[in-house]
């Protein structure tokens, strides 16, 4: 699966791309550099037991052990201290990127209720695209029973591209689904 989409990357995507923006080398063409998948859990300060499901759930979807991060000050407000874990995050690259890349845009995103596409409109500045997702059930691996709470996650997708224009570029090219 995911040799398919590296393949249609090489072929296809990477020549159109090279035409589109006139690259005199074909290291200028921007490529995916890194897919990393965060969750975020605040109400793990009172209950650690969500921390489990989240780090289980992530590994399901990504394929991959996930990192637990932890907090790197206490902020009194939110009864956090340093050291407690608040999320977890995984970090792609290579096959298992494309795989999940391709999974993401063939399988869980048309998934999302309403789906008429993304927004164009969070790229970074440099080419870096952030989706937002709201629950962790869009994924075909998750077992809707198993599920004791709904859990959003950040999906950052790194590129090597220069500006928002050639990583717009590349993404579409590569089939992901803006709103038009």
């Amino acid at each position: 699966m995911a040799v398919r989409l590296k393949e249609h990357y090489s072929k296809n995507v990477a020549p159109a791309l090279r035409k589109q923006f006139n690259y005199s080398s074909p290291m200028a063409i921007p490529r995916l550099a890194k897919i990393t998948v965060n969750i975020g859990l605040g109400e793990a300060t009172q209950n650690a037991r969500l921390m489990d499901g989240a780090v289980q759930e992530l590994g399901q979807i990504t394929g991959q052990r996930p990192v637990v991060n932890k907090a790197k000050k206490s902020i009194s407000a939110f009864k956090l201290r340093q050291g407690m874990p608040i999320g977890c995050s995984v970090t792609l690259r290579g096959e298992r990127m494309y795989e999940f890349f391709d999974r993401l845009v063939n399988v869980a995103l048309p998934r999302v209720r309403d789906f008429r596409g993304i927004s164009a409109k969070s790229f970074d500045g440099r080419g870096n695209y952030t989706i937002g997702i709201r629950d962790q059930l869009i994924f075909p691996e998750i077992d809707y029973a198993k599920v004791e709470k709904m859990k959003g996650m950040n999906v950052t997708i790194t590129t090597t591209a220069r500006t928002d224009a050639e990583g717009l570029a590349l993404l579409k090219a590569m089939g992901m689904p803006f709103r038009s």
